[in-house]
């Protein structure tokens, strides 16, 4: 297929989409696949195959979700910015949930559904202001985040929607950011909407669900101390149980991060003022933005090892970018012109944030299958680039 060229696991999708789903076996649970992390239409529908739901942030992942063939009580919405065609979309089409984000959006859902003489499906999105302990630019449950209500403002947004002719109050949600690996900030979230629904059922207001989003970390690093699908159960069934209610999770990076790989190929190699190597490969911050972006760390090696000493190298894309660097000062076996290298763990927020610029077209995807494999996404062509444009 040539290079770059994402490569997905099927086999492993479906590994760790179980272990997720037996480690809560032991109580009522759901598990809404989060298609932000890949958005690939075979993706999507290895979760569905699994057993999974979907939970979407956009209206195009609602349709993506339909098009893998979830349906509509399959799929939460959420978003910190849903537009009004959005809106419609979902209240028409009766979703699981609209995670309403603030009182403004809640007037907006009810007004739509009274126009369509429908009841539309509504849970409040808590920010618990809890630290999530992970990169501040993937951390949303801090309170100077753009995400949810405080709990006094959930509260009163629940009060209020109950009371609302076009509204039913279906659950609490709470997301507070991505790459978690501490027990304690999950147990910390969900705590939050378990005592708030405690408190709204004494009030009358019975609920179906607590979601308790997603976040659950990977190791990227060798060594990197994670949560296991157990310790994420234990952490949080304990203060979810005695509510009774239905568990939605949202897993995504813990699916399909390690399930993925970016194949590339060495195109230059350049020597530092310092001796180190430029490692230049085909493959940069348009197919993997995470290093440039986060300052993440993704393993890197040679698919064929040559033997010799090991090069002290800093592995870099073609992008016009200084920020355009994948790995720095790594360890590699001696390179050459022409070899393949496999970054790490890109099954997750790689080729779904891929972009175009420098006019370079997205890379393939393809699906491998025990012995077989298929292309799940053709490689972009300039064609592809251009025909939207006069």
């Amino acid at each position: 297929m040539g290079t770059p060229t994402h490569v997905y696991s099927r086999a492993l999708l479906r590994e760790r989409y179980s272990a997720l789903d037996t480690a809560f076996a032991g109580y009522p649970h759901d598990l809404h696949y989060a298609i932000k992390a890949n958005a690939t239409l075979a993706v999507v529908r290895e979760m569905r195959a699994a057993g999974g739901h979907a939970d979407a942030n956009s209206g195009g992942e609602i349709e993506l979700a339909l098009r893998a063939g979830f349906s509509p009580d399959q799929i939460v919405f959420t978003g910190v910015g849903k537009t009004h065609d959005e809106l419609v979309r979902a209240v028409t089409l009766g979703v699981k949930a609209i995670n309403a984000e603030s009182p403004g959006e809640m007037e907006r859902i009810q007004a739509i559904a009274a126009t369509h003489n429908t009841v539309a499906r509504v849970a409040v999105r808590v920010n618990p202001d809890v630290d999530a302990g992970s990169h501040p630019n993937i951390s949303t449950g801090h309170k100077t985040t753009k995400f949810g209500m405080s709990v006094v403002q959930a509260y009163a947004m629940v009060t209020e929607m109950a009371q609302r002719p076009n509204l039913r109050v279906v659950g609490l949600h709470v997301h507070i950011g991505s790459q978690i690996t501490d027990s304690l900030p999950l147990t910390q979230a969900a705590a939050t909407i378990a005592t708030m629904a405690t408190t709204l059922a004494a009030q009358g207001i019975t609920l179906e669900h607590l979601d308790i989003g997603g976040g659950l970390g990977i190791a990227y690093e060798p060594g990197q101390r994670v949560l296991s699908p157990e310790e994420y159960a234990a952490a949080v069934l304990p203060v979810v149980r005695p509510t009774g209610l239905r568990l939605v999770l949202e897993p995504g990076r813990w699916i399909t991060g390690p399930a993925g790989v970016l194949l590339a190929r060495v195109v230059d190699l350049k020597t530092q003022a310092d001796g180190r190597l430029f490692v230049i490969v085909d493959a940069g911050m348009t197919d993997l933005i995470r290093p440039a972006l986060y300052g993440a760390w993704h393993e890197i090696e040679a698919v064929i090892p040559r033997d010799g000493a090991a090069v002290d190298c800093d592995i870099v894309g073609p992008v016009c970018e200084t920020s355009d660097t994948i790995g720095k000062q790594r360890s590699l076996p001696p390179v050459a012109v022409g070899d393949l290298v496999v970054v790490r763990d890109t099954g997750a927020y790689g080729s779904v944030m891929a972009s175009n610029y420098n006019r370079r077209p997205f890379a393939a995807e393809v699906m491998v299958d025990g012995r077989s494999w298929r292309v799940v996404r053709r490689r972009q062509t300039v064609d592809d680039m251009l025909q939207w444009e006069a």
